[in-house]
């Protein structure tokens, strides 16, 4: 048995995927120590993991306004000494970091103490901390087809995106009777990842009345940071009613994806690999300003596979006619969820377990 820490806090995207590999880890009779933020979305997700073992840490984002990057620089120092102290008290066989700045104190003082370092970056172009890290690393795991510059071929290992087991697609009929929601015709899911999308919630509320005309009711998780909620009913002639579902926040993932008929969401590694695992048709916006573009390359290597449809956000304006002509084309959903089937016939847990446990070994016994 080994133990790992496993830094994956800051964001949903960083998070869920180490929860999924600290559900693998321990599965195969190993300790993990996830390192995590004290930001509200690393503490409302980790509530429903009591039997994993959470570590806040000190640390911030970058920013380069001065008062910022003061306090950037603080929170780091003062997250590289608590990484040195957890360190040295749980003696890890290796330390995984899933990017972002928690990452960056901790595998650098797991470098500097000579433990073995682990990287996974999710996104198909690599972000600033992993770029920064990767030098360290004895192992970087990569979607398939990326690369990083100068890195040798034995640290690389290509790999997908660790999805917690209870995300898992279940009867439509059953995930909406566990949520609550009541609609007579289609069920459209618009989110924008854990922290919601301004952009993404203000085409609700501008065509939620467009869309319940066919029908079409809408589950939008708007975001912690936009504080929306409640419900909004449209009656139709013959008496029907479509709904409009504002949620801030949910961790049933698995009820509210099986729940719809269609996705409308950004296009964040972890939301496309669980719709991948839950056969969901989807139509992807991205980010335009995602950190060196990396939203719209997921989102067009996804299309490329056949898993979704790309709409631009400055195309937003044909999104509810895309969303209309997809919603209730029978033969496009199916061709899509089978090719969501057969994207999903990979486990990335099954590898990246398997490969930890060897990296942990040459290590023991160097």
């Amino acid at each position: 048995m080994s133990l790992f820490l496993i830094s994956c806090g800051g964001t949903g995207g960083h998070l869920a995927p180490g929860i999924a590999l600290a559900e693998g880890l321990s599965e195969a009779g190993h300790e993990c120590c996830l390192i995590i933020s004290k930001k509200d979305v690393d503490s409302r997700l980790v509530n429903s993991y009591p039997n994993l073992n959470f570590v806040r840490s000190p640390g911030c984002g970058m920013s380069w306004k001065p008062l910022g990057f003061l306090r950037f620089q603080w929170e780091q120092t003062r997250a590289f000494l608590f990484a040195l102290r957890l360190i040295r008290k749980h003696k890890p066989a290796a330390i995984v970091g899933f990017g972002g700045f928690l990452s960056v104190g901790l595998v650098l003082a797991g470098f500097l103490l000579g433990y073995p370092i682990v990287l996974h970056e999710a996104n198909r172009r690599a972000g600033r901390a992993i770029r920064m890290l990767s030098g360290m690393a004895q192992r970087i795991y990569l979607p398939e087809g990326t690369q990083l510059k100068s890195l040798p071929p034995q640290t690389v290992r290509h790999s997908g995106y660790p999805v917690r087991r209870e995300i898992r697609r279940l009867p439509q009929d059953v995930a909406r009777q566990k949520l609550g929601i009541q609609v007579s015709g289609k069920l459209l899911l618009v989110f924008g990842g854990s922290q919601g999308a301004v952009a993404l919630n203000k085409w609700v509320t501008e065509n939620f009345e467009r869309l319940a005309q066919e029908n079409i009711s809408v589950y939008c998780l708007t975001g912690l940071r936009n504080g929306s909620q409640g419900t909004v009913e449209h009656k139709l002639e013959d008496g029907q009613v479509a709904r409009c579902y504002f949620v801030p926040f949910c961790d049933r993932m698995a009820e509210v994806l099986s729940a719809a008929d269609l996705v409308v969401s950004r296009a964040g590694a972890g939301s496309i690999a669980e719709f991948i695992r839950c056969h969901v048709p989807s139509i992807i916006v991205p980010f335009p300003y995602a950190a060196d573009d990396h939203q719209r390359a997921n989102a067009h290597f996804f299309e490329q596979q056949g898993g979704t449809i790309v709409v631009e956000q400055q195309d937003i304006s044909r999104l509810t006619d895309e969303v209309v002509d997809t919603i209730f084309n029978d033969w496009l959903l199916n061709k899509i969820r089978d090719n969501l089937a057969r994207l999903d016939r990979i486990n990335p847990i099954e590898l990246m377990v398997s490969d930890l446990e060897s990296v942990a070994a040459q290590h023991k016994h160097a």
